[in-house]
């Protein structure tokens, strides 16, 4: 893993610390201008479309089913889930609130606690 800088620059160190809030819609996705600031601290996350995503690799299966369940644990105890794909050795997650359509805080929240795991 490449090493971060801090505060608001690159680094999700703080967002790792943070928990997602239950979102059942009535809320506006972010604005264009806080999805560019939370994305520059993702780093190898990408946005595409009304989601972010970034594919992890692994040496093989069992290493990716290792990762898929350490993803699914972040998941429950942070109750937002993401999609996934899963290949033999690699797994594509994507997060987006889908109760709003677009983006939250929570899919960066989600995002940096994933990137933690590896």
């Amino acid at each position: 893993m490449s090493a971060r800088k801090t505060g608001d620059e690159i680094g999700g160190d703080d967002l790792v610390a943070k928990r997602c809030v239950p979102c059942e819609g009535g809320v506006r996705p972010l604005a264009e201008a806080e999805i560019v600031r939370l994305m520059a601290r993702v780093g190898e996350w990408r946005r595409k479309g009304p989601a972010i995503q970034r594919e992890f690799r692994f040496k093989d299966f069992h290493e990716t089913m290792a990762f898929v369940n350490a993803v699914a644990g972040v998941a429950n105890r942070e109750n937002h889930h993401p999609d996934l794909e899963v290949g033999y050795n690699r797994c594509l997650v994507r997060f987006s609130t889908h109760a709003i359509g677009g983006l939250s805080e929570n899919d960066f929240i989600a995002a940096a606690k994933v990137d933690a795991l590896t």
